[in-house]
């Protein structure tokens, strides 16, 4: 019976994720990698999850459909223009197009339901990065400024 403890890391192919799945790998842990086709209109960040799976040792790597874009309202799955190039100013007014809602909860749902044989769950998922998105945890300051309730 293999004893190495597992864990399960959600793998966005950005620098957040990357770093979690190095610090299980580091702790000795056998990382099986989870990212997810969403229906965003762009492959860069699963070809990034992919070398990160590859190049960060995870025991394994998958990758889950769903199709968020059936939700609507964001500019990474549905027919809306992506900002770019904005003023310093409007950086951090509102919610930015380009949230996709509920979207880490449906990744950690998926996620859970893998099975694990008594391993982690590992996500950077479970706070915001914006201070006007929702969230659940996060900085004093997102805190305040929250519009999910906390438990």
């Amino acid at each position: 019976m293999n004893s190495t403890p597992k864990a399960v890391c959600l793998l966005s192919g950005g620098m957040d994720s990357a770093v979690t799945l190095a610090e299980a790998r580091a702790k000795g842990r056998e990382v099986y990698a989870l990212s997810f086709q969403y229906g965003q209109r762009h492959q860069i960040e699963l070809e990034a999850a992919a070398r990160v799976a590859h190049e960060g040792g995870a025991a394994e790597w998958r990758t889950v459909t769903l199709d968020l874009a059936a939700l609507g309202g964001s500019s990474l799955t549905d027919d809306l223009p992506v900002p770019k190039d904005r003023a310093q100013e409007d950086i951090g007014q509102g919610v930015p197009s380009t949230y996709v809602p509920a979207r880490n909860t449906v990744f950690l749902s998926v996620a859970l339901a893998r099975p694990r044989k008594g391993g982690a769950l590992l996500s950077t998922a479970t706070t915001s990065s914006h201070p006007t998105l929702p969230t659940w945890h996060g900085s004093p300051a997102s805190r305040s400024k929250s519009r999910s309730p906390r438990t």
